[in-house]
């Protein structure tokens, strides 16, 4: 029988923060959690999303969570990153993930079809589309939302293990069956290769 590891998280006591990770890249958060070997950022939504602390090069406070002057007006985002932002805040997954593992599955082609038949740019199965109410996998929005609510359930099906991310990143490719069977990363080239990218871009902040 496989022990279960119990990991007790320490909480950080600020709120509005960013983690710096190793590439110098920024990922902001409202907390963070560790213990030492994972880390949990939090978003306002309480959802959180876990990466290797090794990730991380440290924290720092978000000084513009302080009352301030009403800031100058920003550049509206481009519509895939609006798409990407929006859904991103719905499921409570941070939208560095979403962006990595559309880079990933697609290269952020919204019409791409894989060999085995995913579509789109988070590369839905079509049977996994219908279970997600989204009716066209080309449809950036409804790809884009469909997509991140599968990576949430992911998420939360494997929260409490210490290699949470791992497990959720690798059963968005391979599904969760061969994930729960080898308590991990299944040995399958495609699936080992896409948690590596999806993990590198992630760290990168590209």
């Amino acid at each position: 029988m496989r022990a279960l590891l119990v990991i007790a998280f320490v909480p950080c006591l600020w709120g509005g923060e960013y983690a710096v990770l190793t590439t110098g890249f920024r990922l902001r958060a409202e907390r963070h959690t560790a213990d030492g070997e994972r880390t949990r950022l939090y978003d306002a939504g309480g959802g959180y999303t876990e990466i290797p602390s090794s990730f991380i090069e440290g924290f720092e406070p978000d000084e513009s969570a302080a009352p301030a002057a009403p800031a100058a007006p920003q550049p509206p985002l481009p519509a895939a990153a609006r798409l990407v932002e929006q859904a991103a805040q719905r499921h409570g997954v941070h939208p560095a993930l979403v962006e990595s593992v559309i880079a990933a599955e697609s290269a952020h082609n919204p019409l791409a079809v894989s060999p085995k038949g995913a579509q789109g740019l988070m590369q839905l199965m079509p049977g996994t589309a219908r279970k997600l109410g989204v009716a066209n996998p080309f449809d950036p929005a409804q790809n884009v939302n469909g997509g991140t609510s599968y990576l949430r359930q992911l998420l939360d099906r494997y929260a409490g293990y210490s290699n949470q991310f791992e497990r959720a990143v690798a059963a968005y490719n391979a599904g969760p069956g061969p994930v729960d069977r080898h308590g991990g990363v299944p040995p399958y080239r495609e699936t080992v290769d896409f948690v590596s990218r999806v993990s590198v871009r992630l760290a990168a902040g590209k």
